[in-house]
């Protein structure tokens, strides 16, 4: 199966950038060690702070499935409720 990428876009609410990007900080370490997980790179816009996005690859889409079902992201969740403005998230695949 085809590897793939996960590009997820976060935009916390403005005065809650500091909360938002401290929980974000805390799901690379645990996610870089599940199974499947290439690599989990967050960045943050140097323009606009409070818009985080975070780079991914998984060795298929089932490991990266069993990802988003993992407590520490079941946590991140319950920590940021109220204090993510948008979400999105695009499932992608290297064409070239």
């Amino acid at each position: 199966m085809t590897q793939l990428t996960i590009v997820a876009n976060i935009k916390a609410n403005p005065d809650k950038i500091e909360l938002v990007r401290s929980e974000l900080l805390k799901l690379i370490e645990a996610t870089r060690a599940e199974n499947g997980c290439i690599n989990y790179d967050l960045h943050q816009d140097n323009e606009n702070p409070a818009h985080f996005m975070f780079y991914e690859n998984w060795e298929t889409r089932d490991l990266w499935q069993t990802h988003m079902n993992a407590p520490h992201l079941a946590d991140y969740m319950t920590a940021t409720e109220g204090a993510v403005a948008e979400f999105s998230l695009n499932e992608m695949t290297v064409i070239g």
